[in-house]
Parts: structure tokens; sequence; C-alpha cells
């Protein structure tokens, strides 16, 4: 079973100037958190008595042809005496191909003192598995990248609900801004190979355009004294909730 204490593993936040009751609807409703989520495709709620934890359905497309699929069980306090919110979940995937074996997390929703904004926060752990293959190819690649995927899809939300800008269309500009970068380099070695490193060097250093998602924007260090949500503790893990 996994557990929290002072820290936690991965840690992600954004201030998003919006309506705190369309932020909550964008990351509550399945149909809106798997449009500007990279790291789901599908995300499909099971049925459930009124009053009890949510069990839900995840899926990620990792190839062309093959989905890796788990489940998970949240809950969530929408009115909270100080004014903030928060969602709590555990999830797994038996999946065989799924480096992610389970895990849990939580989402807050804080209001700013100064009325600029609302902190979006985000802190999750979950275990590998492949034994110590799985845990040195986590640590290596898998836990970077799923910190980067959570970071730059919380500013892909951020345009969304800033700037109107569908999730759809902030992926356009961000592949186009890629390939920009790319072919700058390209033309660099080929046309003045002398120039070509600090090209790429220019390339790396350049703030992205404010259309552009980027992970660079969000907080990804987490306070002394980040706590993962009481709430947490309430929802069954994996295991107690197939037995």
């Amino acid at each position: 079973m996994l557990t929290w204490g002072f820290t936690v593993s991965l840690y992600i936040e954004a201030r998003i100037r919006a309506d705190l009751d369309d932020l909550w609807a964008r990351t509550q409703e399945p149909g809106s958190h798997q449009r500007w989520d990279l790291r789901f495709t599908e995300i499909d709620y099971l049925p459930c008595q009124e009053g009890e934890p949510q069990h839900f359905r995840y899926a990620t497309r990792v190839l062309p042809f093959l989905m890796v699929a788990g489940t998970g069980i949240s809950a969530g306090e929408k009115r909270r005496p100080d004014g903030t919110r928060t969602s709590a979940l555990r999830f797994a995937s038996p999946h065989p191909l799924s480096l992610l074996e389970e895990g849990s997390g939580y989402w807050r929703y804080v209001p700013t003192n100064d009325g600029d904004g609302i902190r979006f926060v985000t802190g999750y752990d979950y275990r590998p598995r492949w034994g110590r293959f799985g845990r040195i190819a986590d640590r290596a690649v898998f836990r970077p990248l799923m910190g980067w995927a959570t970071a730059w899809s919380f500013d892909r939300l951020r345009l969304w609900l800033e700037r109107g800008i569908t999730p759809e269309r902030a992926l356009l500009h961000g592949a186009a801004e890629c390939v920009a970068r790319v072919l700058c380099v390209v033309a660099a070695v080929l046309f003045a190979p002398m120039t070509a490193l600090a090209t790429a060097a220019l390339m790396l250093m350049l703030p992205p355009l404010p259309t552009t998602p980027a992970a660079r924007r969000c907080l990804r260090t987490p306070p002394e004294r980040a706590r993962a949500p009481r709430i947490l503790t309430t929802l069954a893990t994996a295991k107690e909730q197939q037995s």
C-alpha cells in the first residue's frame, strides 16, 4: 500500500485565472478531462451508488495499435470551510505492458488570497512493475516523462480556460512550434555550420509562444509540508477493491 508523508514523488502546481466552477468542471468531467490531459486517451465513469466514491476506467494509447488500460476510484470535496476544493484517487493497471502498477494522488483547488486566480495543485506517486528493471526505467525515463506530461497538460488546461484555446488547437500550436525550431537548427547546419551549435542552444532557451503549452510555466518543487488530503485515506486500495 502506498503511503504519504510530508513529501510527494511528483508535484505540479499551476496558477490559473479562471472561475473555480469552470476549473472543477473541466477537470472532473471525464469528457473534458481526457481532452487536455496528455496522460490519458480515454476516461469513463463506471456505475456506482449515489454518495459512494466514483469508480472509473482509464486507457492510454502507447502505440497506434496498443491501448493500456486501468481502473481507479475517486472522491471529491466540492465544499470546504476554507473555500478550497479537493479530489483524491487511487488507480491501478493490470496490463502486463504497463510500467505503472498501482498509485494514488490528489488535486487541490486553492483560490489565491489576492483573488488573482486559482492554485491548481497535484501530487501523486505510484509503484512500478517489472522488478529492478522497472524501478531503473522508472527513475531514468518514465517518472521524469510523467512529471513533464502532467505540467504540460496543466498549462494546456490553463490556455483553454484563460484564452479559449481548445486542447486540440494547443496541441497543434505546440507541434508547429517544435517543428519550426527543429527546422531552424537544420537550416543552420546546412547553410551556416559554424552557428549550428549556438542556434540549437538558442532554440532550447527561447521561451515558448504565449499560445503554446509549456511545462516550464508550472511549479515542480513541492512545499516542504505538502501533504495528501485526508480524503485519500478513505479510498480503497486496488487489492481491497478486488476483494
